[in-house]
C-alpha cells in the first residue's frame, strides 16, 4: 500500500511567475521513513503543505493513503510537526497535549492515558507541569512530536524536527522515529541535517528548484567510489613507491595506505603486489561517500 502519491504536481505563485513546485511526482511505501532533501527554496516545505490541504496545488494531484488529499477522512490519520512551531508560554506542556488532543477529538476517557504515555515516550513526563517558557528548544522539539502523534496518525509530516537540537537530543529524536516506525507508521521527513537523514531514513528524494533531481534508497545515493583503505603490517617506502604503477594516487599514513584505482583489475593487481612481497593485509575498506558529499556533487551538477 502507498502512503503517499503525487502524480505530476505543480505549484505556481504570482500569477505563474514562481514556480515552487514543477511536475513532481513521487510515492513513498506504508510504513517507511522518506526524507526530502533540498537547498532552500527548493520547494519541500511548499510540496508538504499541499499534502496536508494547507495550500492547493495549480496542476496535478496527490493522494495519501490511496485517498485524495481533500478527504477529510484521510486528515484524520495525519500528524504534523511544522519547522518552528510555537506554542503559548503560559500554558504547561501537559496543557498543550490536553488541547491538541481535544483538537483531534480523542474521547475524554483516553486523552490522560494518551498523553502520559506519549510523555514518557518522548522523556518528557517530568517537565508536562512546567511552563512552555522555560522549555529549550530540544524540549520543545519532544513536545511537539508527542503532539503530533497525539491522534495516532498513520503518516506523520515532520518538517526540521532536529533543528537546533543537541547531539543527545537528536540521538533521542532518532529513537522515536524508528519507534513509530516499528509501529507501522510512514514519516515523511524534511531536513537539511543530512548526516541525521542517512542515519534514519529508507528512501530520500532531492527537490532543486521545484524539479524533483532524484529519488532512492541511501545506498542508491552513497555509491561507493574506486577509493579503497588497507591497512597492513608495515609500509616500507620501496613498497609504496611500487604501488604506483597500480594506483592513480596514494596516500600513506603510518600502516594505513588510501589508493585510488582505474578499475577492479587494478585492484587486483594491488592486492598480489602485496602479498608477493609479504607484506600482511589486514583489512581493506571501500570509501563509500556520505549522503551529504552524494548531495553536493548532485546539485552541483545542475
Amino acid at each position: 500500500m502507498l502512503a503517499l502519491e503525487t502524480i505530476g504536481l505543480t505549484k505556481e505563485f504570482s500569477r505563474g511567475k514562481i514556480k515552487a513546485l514543477n511536475n513532481v511526482s513521487l510515492s513513498v511505501e506504508s510504513g517507511q521513513i522518506f526524507g526530502l532533501l533540498g537547498p532552500n527554496g527548493a520547494g519541500k516545505t511548499t510540496l508538504i503543505k499541499i499534502l496536508l490541504g494547507v495550500l492547493n496545488p495549480t496542476i496535478g494531484n496527490a493522494r495519501l493513503l490511496e485517498k485524495p488529499i481533500n478527504d477529510i477522512g484521510v486528515k484524520e490519520k495525519l500528524g504534523y510537526l511544522p519547522e518552528n512551531h510555537r506554542y503559548p508560554d503560559f500554558l504547561k506542556g501537559g496543557e498543550i497535549l490536553d488541547y491538541f488532543a481535544g483538537l483531534a477529538g480523542l474521547p475524554s476517557n483516553q486523552i490522560s492515558d494518551t498523553k502520559q504515555r506519549l510523555l514518557k515516550l518522548v522523556n518528557m513526563e517530568k517537565w508536562q507541569g512546567t511552563k512552555i517558557k522555560k522549555y529549550s528548544k530540544g524540549m520543545l522539539q519532544r513536545l511537539g512530536l508527542a503532539q503530533a502523534m497525539i491522534n495516532d496518525p498513520d503518516i506523520l509530516f515532520l518538517d526540521e524536527p532536529t533543528d537546533g537540537v543537541d547531539p543527545i537530543g537528536r540521538k533521542d529524536i532518532r529513537a522515536i522515529l524508528n519507534h513509530f516506525k516499528e509501529e507501522g507508521k510512514t514519516i515523511f521527513l524534511n531536513s537539511h541535517l543530512l548526516s541525521e537523514v542517512e542515519m534514519v531514513c529508507d528512501k530520500v528524494a532531492i527537490l532543486d528548484k521545484g524539479n524533483l533531481i532524484r529519488t532512492g534508497t541511501i545506498d542508491d545515493l552513497t555509491s561507493t567510489s574506486k577509493t579503497y583503505r588497507f591497512q597492513l603490517s608495515k609500509t616500507p617506502q620501496k613498497i609504496i613507491d611500487g604501488l604506483h604503477q597500480f594506483s592513480l594516487n596514494i596516500h600513506h599514513e603510518q600502516n594505513s595506505i588510501q589508493v585510488t584505482c582505474s578499475n577492479q583489475k587494478k585492484l587486483n593487481g594491488i592486492i598480489d603486489y602485496l602479498r608477493e612481497n609479504h607484506i600482511e593485509i589486514k583489512s581493506i575498506v571501500p570509501h563509500r561517500q556520505s549522503l551529504e558529499e552524494s548531495f553536493i556533487e548532485i546539485i552541483k551538477k545542475i
